[in-house]
């Protein structure tokens, strides 16, 4: 009898060799691409930032105390039918870990990223708007819509999975107009950069002086002037933001929105509520429902869960705009810590514990969480050095500036009329003269007026009760100037640094991670 049991037990043995061996083989030939442990080891150590980040999301048995930042060696080759998608995917998960999903949708395109728990990208991508024409016009609701479901369908299909909660950014005041029965758009939406100028009187009279929606680009301007010249039944009518729209494809439960996207629509971000002069409209019925950012709205809707192969339990979240995803993925989240995005134009947000709202300067605030986004954004910025150097030029000749040396020369570098931060005046012309003869002492002159017209929107912020800045990191292509950078350290005479992150896909995973917090 023991020696039965003892053959049964080698058996045993032989048998469950023989099924590790399989799996060694099979789980070799689906991870041969992943990076090497040396490699990841080394991705993951390059970047690293403080754990007591962005609303305290990071996991608590962290033992390394702190957040990292890495990314695989290992590109994927772009999948057929996507040669508009540019794509960074790493393989280095666990089956049972848990990811998470952000996407931006920007004025020209969308990005993804998939982050895990310590804020690790494991993969990211990139898709351009398709030219969804209607009538000789983009159909943006088509083409938005189409981006969104080739981006799903562009994540590896080995990390879909994995994925717990999605949350999506969107360009801020961009609006559409909803049948709330039907979800079909009433007319088409009115983007981000859009006025409505006929609207402008209505809100100055019904809205606070210098109140953030007094602007013809406001949510509320687009709002007034589509109920004002608009002849459809209004009884069933919502307002969405981009943002809220694209998460509803995802969900399903109509007029939902966060405070952030509500700004521009008049929303009281401190007291939480719409305010009573707008609640008494006779419109106000199409205004949407406020959650806070990165709040859990529903679960991902069954067909496109079933259809992509996302997880029974994956949620679908409230987002926020393109610019607040952007500061959260600089990861610039306590009190006098600031971004300076310098793209074509120069944009300044900073962490303060106090709200600053005028509309005379151009100067906003957004709630995150029991603090305030406090910014402006001035005209100036790489379009002027885009109208007088090429790239090749700007490199070469930044080389030669000695940074730690003032420059005598006192511009106000614009591309065209008009200043809306620090100086708010449509009428202001630039001022770009004198030209010495000396190309590198011209640059150098226009880099350090620069520097002096951020500096003088953070004095104005600080005037106006702003929490004092004390480290500014930089987005945006300006900051892989290094010696833009030193000359900015020295006329703000503060710590300046490049974000790690920029993308505002980062910023929208992050809000899918506290979503689950």
């Amino acid at each position: 009898m023991s020696k039965i049991c003892s053959n049964q037990h080698i058996h045993i043995i032989h048998l469950f060799k023989t099924i590790n061996k399989m799996a060694a083989s099979i789980h070799h030939s689906i991870w041969s691409l992943r990076p090497s442990s040396t490699q990841r080891s080394s991705c993951r150590s390059k970047k690293s930032i403080s754990r007591a980040g962005f609303w305290n999301i990071v996991d608590k048995s962290n033992s390394r105390g702190q957040m990292q930042f890495g990314r695989s060696n290992y590109k994927s080759e772009p999948r057929r039918g996507m040669s508009n998608c540019k794509e960074n995917s790493s393989t280095d998960v666990e089956f049972w870990e848990k990811l998470y999903l952000g996407m931006d949708f920007g004025t020209s395109g969308a990005r993804y990223a998939i982050i895990d728990k310590e804020g690790i990208i494991h993969s990211e991508g990139k898709k351009d708007y398709p030219p969804v024409l209607s009538d000789g016009s983009i159909d943006w609701v088509q083409s938005w819509k189409t981006t969104l479901f080739s981006l799903l369908e562009t994540i590896p299909v080995t990390l879909r999975s994995l994925i717990t909660s999605i949350s999506i950014d969107g360009t801020s005041a961009t609006t559409l107009i909803l049948d709330s029965k039907t979800g079909e758009a009433l007319a088409r939406p009115l983007l981000y950069n859009e006025s409505c100028p006929d609207a402008l009187p209505i809100v100055k009279s019904i809205a606070p002086s210098n109140h953030t929606v007094c602007s013809g680009s406001s949510t509320l301007c687009k709002l007034i002037s589509w109920w004002t010249s608009n002849d459809l039944s209004k009884e069933s009518a919502v307002l969405m933001h981009q943002a809220d729209w694209l998460l509803w494809l995802l969900h399903g439960k109509i007029g939902v929105s966060d405070y952030n996207n509500a700004l521009k629509v008049g929303y009281d971000p401190e007291v939480d509520s719409y305010p009573p002069w707008l609640k008494s409209q006779p419109y106000s019925h199409l205004l949407p429902t406020i959650q806070a950012p990165g709040t859990v709205i529903g679960t991902l809707k069954e067909d496109i869960r079933t259809t992509l192969g996302f997880p029974e339990d994956c949620v679908v979240c409230t987002g926020t705009t393109d610019s607040i995803a952007a500061f959260l993925a600089a990861r610039a989240t306590q009190p006098g810590k600031a971004v300076t995005s310098l793209g074509s134009t120069l944009a300044i947000k900073l962490m303060s514990t106090t709200r600053i709202d005028d509309a005379r300067f151009g100067v906003y605030s957004h709630r995150l969480d029991d603090k305030w986004l406090v910014g402006g954004a001035s005209n100036t910025g790489g379009a002027v050095l885009r109208q007088l150097f090429s790239d090749e030029q700007l490199e070469e000749l930044s080389k030669q500036i000695n940074p730690m040396e003032a420059s005598s020369l006192d511009y106000y570098p614009l591309p065209a009329k008009g200043e809306r931060f620090p100086i708010a005046d449509p009428n202001m012309v630039p001022r770009l003269s004198p030209r010495p003869e000396s190309d590198v002492a011209y640059l150098h002159g226009i880099l350090e007026s620069i520097a002096r017209i951020e500096a003088k929107g953070y004095a104005l912020l600080k005037e106006l009760g702003a929490t004092e800045v004390q480290q500014v990191f930089t987005a945006g292509g300006g900051s892989k100037n290094n010696k833009w950078t030193t000359i900015r350290e020295r006329v703000l005479g503060l710590p300046v640094s490049q974000a790690l992150q920029t993308e505002a896909a980062y910023g929208a995973a992050l809000l899918a991670l506290r979503a689950t917090q």
